[in-house]
C-alpha cells in the first residue's frame, strides 16, 4: 500500500479562559493520500478550520494542541518554529475564508507575490516577477502585468481569491487547504474559482483538502468527504457513498435539508438544535440530544468508528445502515 501523505492521529485542541478548558477538536485518525481530494463538511462550529490551523501551528498561544500531523512521516504538532516555516506555503499552504483581510493592504499585489516566491523557491528580481506573471495567468488574471502594480483594493473580491490562490501556488505544494474559497463570492464567479481549482490538481498532481459548510460544491469537487460535528469525525466515505447512502444521522439530516432540484415540492427537514457549545459538549453521543433515534446509552458512552463499507465508516452506536433516512421516516410519521 502506498504511505498517505498526510496523517492525522489523535489531534486534541483545548482552548483554555480564565476558569475552564473547552475541547474543540478531538480526531482519532485521518489519513489524505497524494493527489487526492478530500472535503471535509458540517455546520459552522464543527472544528473544520481549527483543526487544520492546529495542524500548521496556526492557533493562538492559549490553545493546547495534542496527538500528532504528519506530513510524509515528518510530525508538525511540537515542530519548531523554523520547521513549520518550511513546511508552510512550500509543502502545505493554505487559501484562508476572507482573501480582502488576508491581503496586505498597504503592498502591491506584485510585491505579495515576490514575498512568496522568495521565501518558499528563492527567487529574487526578474526571476521572481516572471513567475509571478506565470501565476496570475495560471489562476486566469488577465493583464497580468498590469495587475501587479495594483494594491488588494482596486481588486474585486473575485481577482483577490485568484491572488490568494496564486500565493498558495507560488510555493508549489504537494497539500493545498481551501477553507470556504467561494464563500463570498457571487454564483458566476464561485464557479470559475471551482473550475480553477480542479484544472490546478490535473495539472499540478496537488492534493486538496477542500472546508465547505456547501454540499452541493464539496459533492462536485472532491473524492472522498469527511463529516465534522462538535470537533469530531462522524462520517467518512468516497463521495458517491457519502451523497448516496448516508449512514450517520447527522450526515443524513445535512442531506435532507437540501431542496431537491426535481419533483413535487415538499417541506425541508431541519435538524432541531445548535451544534453546542465547546464547554458544553454532552457525554456520550455528542449528537445524541439533537438525534431523532437516539437510546439511553448514545447519552453515556461515545460511539465507536465502525466500518460500513471498504472506505465507508460512521461512528454511531445505532445499526442506521444504508438505506431510508432516519430523517425522511420521521418525515413520514408525522
Amino acid at each position: 500500500m502506498v504511505a498517505p501523505l498526510m496523517v492525522l492521529r489523535n489531534l486534541t485542541v483545548d482552548f483554555h479562559s480564565q476558569d475552564r478548558t473547552s475541547r474543540v477538536v478531538e480526531i482519532t485518525e485521518f489519513e489524505i493520500g497524494a493527489g487526492e481530494a478530500v472535503g471535509i463538511v458540517g455546520e459552522s462550529g464543527s472544528g473544520k478550520s481549527v483543526t487544520w490551523l492546529a495542524a500548521l501551528g496556526l492557533l493562538p498561544t492559549r490553545a493546547r494542541i495534542g496527538g500528532s500531523a504528519m506530513i510524509d512521516g515528518q510530525e508538525l504538532i511540537g515542530a519548531p518554529a523554523a520547521a513549520l516555516e518550511r513546511i508552510r506555503g512550500k509543502r502545505i499552504a493554505m487559501i484562508f475564508q476572507d482573501p480582502s483581510s488576508c491581503l496586505n493592504p498597504v503592498h502591491r499585489i506584485g510585491w505579495q507575490l515576490d514575498e512568496a516566491l522568495g521565501l518558499h523557491r528563492g527567487l529574487q528580481g526578474a526571476a521572481a516577477q516572471a513567475e509571478a506573471l506565470r501565476l496570475l495567468d495560471q489562476v486566469g488574471i488577465a493583464d497580468a502585468r498590469r495587475r501587479l502594480s495594483d494594491y488588494p483594493h482596486q481588486l474585486s473580491g473575485g481577482l483577490n481569491q485568484r491572488v490568494m490562490i496564486a500565493m498558495a501556488l507560488a510555493g508549489q505544494p504537494d497539500l493545498l487547504i481551501a477553507d470556504e474559497p467561494t464563500t463570498a463570492l457571487d454564483a458566476t464567479i464561485q464557479a470559475q474559482i471551482l473550475v480553477l481549482l480542479r484544472s490546478i490538481r490535473r495539472d499540478t498532481g496537488m492534493a486538496l483538502v477542500m472546508i465547505s459548510h456547501d454540499l452541493g460544491v464539496v459533492a462536485e469537487n472532491v473524492d472522498r468527504v469527511a463529516v465534522m460535528y462538535a470537533g469530531s469525525l462522524v462520517e467518512e466515505a468516497m463521495g458517491a457513498d457519502l451523497f448516496g447512502a448516508a449512514c450517520h444521522p447527522y450526515t443524513q439530516g445535512l442531506l435532507a435539508a437540501l431542496p431537491a432540484l426535481t419533483g413535487p415540492r415538499q417541506r425541508l427537514t431541519a435538524i432541531p438544535g445548535t451544534v453546542p457549545d465547546p464547554g458544553s459538549v454532552p457525554a456520550g453521543c455528542r449528537f445524541a440530544p439533537r438525534c431523532p433515534v437516539a437510546e439511553p446509552r448514545c447519552r453515556r458512552e461515545a460511539p465507536p468508528s465502525r466500518r460500513i463499507g471498504l472506505l465507508h465508516r460512521a461512528a454511531c452506536h445505532l445499526e442506521v445502515g444504508v438505506g431510508r433516512s432516519v430523517w425522511a421516516m420521521q418525515r413520514a410519521a408525522e
